[in-house]
Protein backbone atom coordinates (compact mmCIF):
# COMPACT_ATOMS: atom_id res chain seq x y z
CA UNK A 1 0.00 0.00 0.00
CA UNK A 2 0.95 3.65 -0.19
CA UNK A 3 3.17 5.20 2.40
CA UNK A 4 0.86 6.25 5.27
CA UNK A 5 -0.54 9.63 4.26
CA UNK A 6 -3.51 11.15 6.06
CA UNK A 7 -5.99 13.40 4.26
CA UNK A 8 -4.56 16.49 5.98
CA UNK A 9 -1.20 15.73 4.38
CA UNK A 10 -2.48 15.69 0.80
CA UNK A 11 -1.35 18.63 -1.30
CA UNK A 12 -4.91 19.26 -2.47
CA UNK A 13 -7.34 18.16 0.25
CA UNK A 14 -10.39 19.38 -1.62
CA UNK A 15 -12.06 22.27 -3.40
CA UNK A 16 -14.85 24.76 -2.83
CA UNK A 17 -16.84 26.56 -5.53
CA UNK A 18 -18.43 30.00 -5.17
CA UNK A 19 -21.31 29.89 -7.65
CA UNK A 20 -21.88 33.62 -7.30
CA UNK A 21 -18.74 34.00 -9.43
CA UNK A 22 -20.21 31.90 -12.27
CA UNK A 23 -22.34 33.72 -14.82
CA UNK A 24 -26.06 32.88 -14.78
CA UNK A 25 -25.99 31.74 -18.39
CA UNK A 26 -22.90 29.54 -18.03
CA UNK A 27 -23.10 26.02 -19.43
CA UNK A 28 -21.51 24.88 -16.15
CA UNK A 29 -24.90 25.27 -14.49
CA UNK A 30 -26.35 22.68 -16.89
CA UNK A 31 -23.92 19.94 -15.83
CA UNK A 32 -25.69 18.30 -12.86
CA UNK A 33 -22.68 16.70 -11.19
CA UNK A 34 -20.71 19.95 -11.37
CA UNK A 35 -23.50 22.41 -10.56
CA UNK A 36 -24.38 20.47 -7.39
CA UNK A 37 -20.88 20.90 -5.93
CA UNK A 38 -20.11 23.49 -3.30
CA UNK A 39 -17.41 21.46 -1.56
CA UNK A 40 -15.53 18.35 -2.65
CA UNK A 41 -12.96 16.51 -0.51
CA UNK A 42 -10.18 14.09 -1.41
CA UNK A 43 -9.02 11.38 0.97
CA UNK A 44 -6.47 9.21 -0.86
CA UNK A 45 -3.16 9.75 -2.68
CA UNK A 46 -4.89 8.53 -5.86
CA UNK A 47 -8.38 9.77 -6.77
CA UNK A 48 -10.17 8.71 -9.95
CA UNK A 49 -12.99 10.67 -11.62
CA UNK A 50 -15.32 8.34 -13.54
CA UNK A 51 -18.59 8.78 -15.39
CA UNK A 52 -20.26 8.97 -18.78
CA UNK A 53 -19.02 11.35 -21.46
CA UNK A 54 -20.24 14.87 -20.74
CA UNK A 55 -20.72 14.27 -17.02
CA UNK A 56 -18.21 17.00 -16.09
CA UNK A 57 -15.12 14.98 -15.12
CA UNK A 58 -12.63 16.74 -17.38
CA UNK A 59 -14.22 20.13 -16.72
CA UNK A 60 -13.64 19.66 -12.99
CA UNK A 61 -10.09 18.36 -13.42
CA UNK A 62 -9.19 21.22 -15.77
CA UNK A 63 -10.47 23.80 -13.28
CA UNK A 64 -8.45 22.21 -10.48
CA UNK A 65 -5.33 22.24 -12.66
CA UNK A 66 -5.69 25.88 -13.73
CA UNK A 67 -6.56 26.96 -10.17
CA UNK A 68 -3.35 25.24 -9.06
CA UNK A 69 -1.28 27.21 -11.57
CA UNK A 70 -0.94 24.78 -14.47
CA UNK A 71 -1.21 25.80 -18.10
CA UNK A 72 -4.75 24.96 -19.38
CA UNK A 73 -3.35 22.84 -22.21
CA UNK A 74 -1.08 20.83 -19.96
CA UNK A 75 2.55 20.40 -19.00
CA UNK A 76 4.42 21.53 -15.92
CA UNK A 77 3.80 24.87 -14.21
CA UNK A 78 6.67 26.25 -16.31
CA UNK A 79 4.64 25.85 -19.51
CA UNK A 80 2.98 29.10 -20.58
CA UNK A 81 2.02 28.54 -24.24
CA UNK A 82 -1.51 28.77 -25.60
CA UNK A 83 -2.87 27.47 -28.91
CA UNK A 84 -6.59 27.62 -28.15
CA UNK A 85 -8.30 29.19 -25.14
CA UNK A 86 -11.03 26.65 -24.33
CA UNK A 87 -11.02 26.29 -20.55
CA UNK A 88 -14.12 27.19 -18.59
CA UNK A 89 -14.63 29.95 -16.02
CA UNK A 90 -14.95 27.37 -13.24
CA UNK A 91 -11.39 27.89 -12.02
CA UNK A 92 -12.17 31.55 -11.23
CA UNK A 93 -14.83 30.43 -8.76
CA UNK A 94 -12.78 27.59 -7.30
CA UNK A 95 -10.66 27.65 -4.17
CA UNK A 96 -8.26 24.79 -3.49
CA UNK A 97 -8.13 23.48 0.06
CA UNK A 98 -4.42 22.82 0.44
CA UNK A 99 -2.48 20.69 2.88
CA UNK A 100 0.44 21.89 4.98
CA UNK A 101 3.10 20.64 2.58
CA UNK A 102 3.87 21.98 -0.88
CA UNK A 103 4.63 19.62 -3.76
CA UNK A 104 8.11 19.73 -5.23
CA UNK A 105 6.96 18.99 -8.77
CA UNK A 106 3.84 18.48 -10.82
CA UNK A 107 2.32 17.81 -14.22
CA UNK A 108 -1.05 18.27 -15.92
CA UNK A 109 -1.73 15.83 -18.75
CA UNK A 110 -4.57 16.34 -21.22
CA UNK A 111 -4.74 13.61 -23.82
CA UNK A 112 -6.48 15.89 -26.33
CA UNK A 113 -3.75 18.56 -26.27
CA UNK A 114 -0.66 16.44 -25.66
CA UNK A 115 0.60 17.12 -29.20
CA UNK A 116 0.73 20.83 -28.38
CA UNK A 117 2.55 20.11 -25.12
CA UNK A 118 5.07 17.93 -26.95
CA UNK A 119 5.71 20.77 -29.42
CA UNK A 120 6.17 23.28 -26.59
CA UNK A 121 8.47 20.88 -24.73
CA UNK A 122 10.65 20.60 -27.83
CA UNK A 123 10.98 24.37 -28.00
CA UNK A 124 11.63 24.80 -24.25
CA UNK A 125 14.30 22.09 -24.24
CA UNK A 126 16.43 24.05 -26.71
CA UNK A 127 17.22 26.61 -24.02
CA UNK A 128 20.15 26.50 -21.57
CA UNK A 129 20.09 23.33 -19.50
CA UNK A 130 17.23 21.85 -21.50
CA UNK A 131 16.98 18.08 -21.93
CA UNK A 132 15.02 17.18 -25.10
CA UNK A 133 12.45 14.43 -24.63
CA UNK A 134 11.88 13.94 -28.39
CA UNK A 135 8.18 13.19 -27.92
CA UNK A 136 7.43 13.76 -31.60
CA UNK A 137 9.95 11.08 -32.57
CA UNK A 138 7.99 8.46 -30.64
CA UNK A 139 4.58 6.94 -31.22
CA UNK A 140 1.66 8.54 -29.36
CA UNK A 141 1.63 5.76 -26.79
CA UNK A 142 5.40 5.78 -26.33
CA UNK A 143 5.30 9.55 -25.80
CA UNK A 144 2.60 9.26 -23.13
CA UNK A 145 4.56 6.63 -21.24
CA UNK A 146 7.84 8.54 -21.62
CA UNK A 147 6.14 11.62 -20.19
CA UNK A 148 5.07 9.64 -17.14
CA UNK A 149 8.42 7.97 -16.62
CA UNK A 150 10.33 11.23 -17.04
CA UNK A 151 8.05 13.44 -14.95
CA UNK A 152 6.56 11.29 -12.18
CA UNK A 153 8.57 11.89 -9.03
CA UNK A 154 7.97 11.60 -5.32
CA UNK A 155 6.29 14.49 -3.48
CA UNK A 156 4.53 15.76 -6.60
CA UNK A 157 0.99 16.62 -7.71
CA UNK A 158 -0.23 15.03 -10.94
CA UNK A 159 -3.52 15.75 -12.73
CA UNK A 160 -4.16 13.35 -15.60
CA UNK A 161 -7.04 13.50 -18.07
CA UNK A 162 -7.59 10.11 -19.76
CA UNK A 163 -3.92 9.04 -19.66
CA UNK A 164 -4.91 5.64 -21.10
CA UNK A 165 -6.04 7.21 -24.40
CA UNK A 166 -2.94 6.20 -26.39
CA UNK A 167 -1.85 3.17 -24.37
CA UNK A 168 -2.24 -0.53 -25.06
CA UNK A 169 -3.53 -2.68 -22.18
CA UNK A 170 0.05 -3.77 -21.42
CA UNK A 171 1.25 -0.15 -21.30
CA UNK A 172 -1.72 0.74 -19.08
CA UNK A 173 -0.41 -1.83 -16.61
CA UNK A 174 3.00 -0.16 -16.83
CA UNK A 175 1.40 3.21 -16.17
CA UNK A 176 -0.50 1.77 -13.20
CA UNK A 177 2.81 0.59 -11.77
CA UNK A 178 4.38 4.04 -12.30
CA UNK A 179 1.46 5.80 -10.58
CA UNK A 180 1.35 3.34 -7.69
CA UNK A 181 5.09 3.63 -7.08
CA UNK A 182 5.05 7.43 -7.27
CA UNK A 183 2.07 7.65 -4.90
CA UNK A 184 4.04 5.48 -2.51
CA UNK A 185 6.74 8.15 -2.51
CA UNK A 186 4.38 10.85 -1.29
CA UNK A 187 2.78 12.08 -4.52
CA UNK A 188 -0.89 12.81 -5.15
CA UNK A 189 -2.82 11.97 -8.32
CA UNK A 190 -6.25 13.07 -9.53
CA UNK A 191 -7.12 11.15 -12.68
CA UNK A 192 -10.01 11.16 -15.15
CA UNK A 193 -10.23 7.71 -16.73
CA UNK A 194 -12.43 5.11 -18.41
CA UNK A 195 -9.79 2.40 -18.04
CA UNK A 196 -10.87 -0.66 -16.03
CA UNK A 197 -7.16 -1.44 -15.69
CA UNK A 198 -6.18 1.84 -14.04
CA UNK A 199 -9.32 1.83 -11.92
CA UNK A 200 -8.18 -1.46 -10.42
CA UNK A 201 -5.37 0.28 -8.54
CA UNK A 202 -5.36 -0.79 -4.87
CA UNK A 203 -6.59 1.65 -2.22
CA UNK A 204 -7.62 4.35 -4.69
CA UNK A 205 -10.61 6.65 -4.20
CA UNK A 206 -13.16 6.51 -7.04
CA UNK A 207 -15.59 9.40 -7.47
CA UNK A 208 -18.43 8.93 -9.96
CA UNK A 209 -19.98 11.89 -11.79
CA UNK A 210 -23.01 9.88 -12.89
CA UNK A 211 -26.59 10.19 -11.57
CA UNK A 212 -26.41 13.97 -11.17
CA UNK A 213 -23.99 14.20 -8.26
CA UNK A 214 -20.43 13.32 -7.41
CA UNK A 215 -20.32 10.28 -5.16
CA UNK A 216 -17.86 7.62 -4.04
CA UNK A 217 -18.18 4.17 -5.56
CA UNK A 218 -16.34 0.87 -5.58
CA UNK A 219 -14.33 -0.53 -8.47
CA UNK A 220 -17.03 -3.10 -9.21
CA UNK A 221 -19.69 -0.37 -9.33
CA UNK A 222 -17.97 1.56 -12.13
CA UNK A 223 -19.49 1.32 -15.58
CA UNK A 224 -16.01 0.69 -17.01
CA UNK A 225 -15.72 -2.49 -14.98
CA UNK A 226 -19.31 -3.65 -15.45
CA UNK A 227 -19.43 -3.18 -19.24
CA UNK A 228 -15.99 -4.75 -19.73
CA UNK A 229 -16.87 -7.75 -17.55
CA UNK A 230 -20.22 -8.18 -19.29
CA UNK A 231 -18.66 -8.07 -22.75
CA UNK A 232 -15.81 -10.47 -21.95
CA UNK A 233 -18.11 -13.00 -20.31
CA UNK A 234 -20.94 -12.71 -22.85
CA UNK A 235 -19.26 -11.56 -26.06
CA UNK A 236 -21.15 -13.74 -28.52
CA UNK A 237 -24.58 -13.07 -27.04
CA UNK A 238 -23.97 -9.30 -26.87
CA UNK A 239 -22.70 -9.11 -30.45
CA UNK A 240 -25.66 -11.12 -31.72
CA UNK A 241 -28.02 -8.81 -29.91
CA UNK A 242 -26.31 -5.72 -31.33
CA UNK A 243 -25.53 -6.94 -34.83
CA UNK A 244 -28.25 -9.53 -35.40
CA UNK A 245 -27.68 -11.86 -38.33
CA UNK A 246 -24.49 -10.06 -39.32
CA UNK A 247 -22.51 -11.98 -36.68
Amino acid sequence: MYREKRSMELYIKGITIDWDKISRGSYLRSIPAVSNVNTLSFHKPVTFFVGENGSGKSTMLEAIAVADGFNPEGGTKNYSFSTYDSHSELYNAMRLIRGYNKPGWGYFLRAESFYNVATAEDEYSRGPGGVPQHFHEKSHGESFLAMAQNNFKGNGIYLLDEPEAALSPQRQLTLLLEIFGCAGEGSQFIIVTHSPILLGMPDAEILSFDDGEIHACSYEETESYQVTEMFINNREQILKRLLGNDV
